[in-house]
This record gives C-alpha cells, sequence and structure tokens, in this order.
C-alpha cells in the first residue's frame, strides 16, 4: 500500500475526531509539535522503530516525549496507536496530510514565498491579499530566503508557482538570446 494513501487514512481518522471534539486546530498543532520532535532527533525516531529495542522500553520513552509535550489524551493514544501499528515512522507524513485536511476544512490555503531579504511587511500584506482574492480562502504565508534569486519574489500557491525572480528573468533573456 502507498505511504501516502495510509497517512490520509490516520490524518483523516484524527481529523474526524478533532471536528467531533472542535478542536481539530489545536490537534493539529500538537500532531505538527510531535514530528518535529521525531525529524530533529533522528536517534529518537530510529529508536522508537527498531524492533531491536523492546516494545515496552519504546512504549515508555514515546509516553515520555509525550509528557514533556505535554500532549492531550487524544494525540497521546494517537501516536501510541502510531507505535502499536508499527507506523510512528509515518507520523511526519501523517502529520502533513492531517495538516492539509485541517486547512481544507478551515478554507484555508498555504503559500510559500521566496525573496532574497524580508519581505517589507505592507508588500507582505498586499500580496496575502492579492493571494486571498485569486484563491478565495484564507491564505498562510510561510515565508522563505533565497539569495541565489538575486531579486524579486517567487510564489507558489497549491500546485500554481509564480516566478517573478530576476534570477529565472535572467534564464528566460539567457534562452532567447541563445535561440536567436
Amino acid at each position: 500500500m502507498v505511504i501516502g494513501s495510509v497517512a490520509r487514512r490516520y490524518a483523516k481518522a484524527l481529523l474526524a475526531i478533532g471536528i467531533q471534539q472542535q478542536s481539530f486546530d489545536a490537534l493539529g498543532k500538537e500532531l505538527d509539535r510531535t514530528a518535529d520532535v521525531l525529524q530533529k532527533s533522528p536517534d529518537l525516531a530510529v529508536a522508537l522503530e527498531n524492533p531491536v529495542f523492546p516494545f515496552e522500553k519504546r512504549r515508555l520513552v514515546l509516553e515520555e516525549v509525550a509528557r514533556r509535550l505535554a500532549l492531550s489524551k487524544i494525540v497521546r493514544n494517537f501516536v501510541m496507536l502510531l507505535l502499536d501499528k508499527g507506523r510512528i515512522g509515518m507520523l511526519p507524513d501523517i502529520a502533513r496530510a492531517h495538516r492539509a485536511l485541517v486547512d481544507e476544512h478551515a478554507g484555508r490555503v498555504r503559500a510559500t514565498v521566496t525573496s532574497v531579504r524580508p519581505l517589507d511587511p505592507a508588500l507582505e500584506q498586499r500580496l496575502k491579499t492579492s493571494l486571498e482574492k485569486q484563491s478565495g480562502k484564507v491564505v498562510i504565508l510561510e515565508k522563505r530566503e533565497d539569495p541565489t534569486l538575486i531579486g524579486g519574489l517567487v510564489t507558489q500557491l497549491g500546485d500554481i508557482v509564480y516566478d517573478g525572480s530576476v534570477r529565472s528573468q535572467l534564464a528566460a533573456l539567457r534562452e532567447e538570446l541563445l535561440a536567436d
């Protein structure tokens, strides 16, 4: 079975619980925090997945992680279920799928804006407003910096990429000059 479809199944189940409890956003944030801990600590992730370590020890380690992250009972039980089913390694994929489902349910969309330097707050607000008009949804801007752009912006909204970078304009000009 494809990992993505399994991750979506688990994410949908947690979303359904979150909708029922009216806490889907909060559960998503807890799940993201937990996945982030596993991604930033590869040794922990390996220890939790490795059958060489006794299952009870892995369970105790995960319970301690849940306690330190102050996870709600729902998310704690969810990650324990993943451990029980041998799917704890899929937590980052499940968290990404859950985030997408939560955004869809809440009428939000994520956009990634890449620029050479941090965006001016006024420009950031105009860009966000423009993307919200275009998508018809609330836009959550994720900002990145990339000095290789030289100037301009690259914005990704869903599957659509708007590349207004100087780097891409120079590349297009080069192609045009070489074609003649």
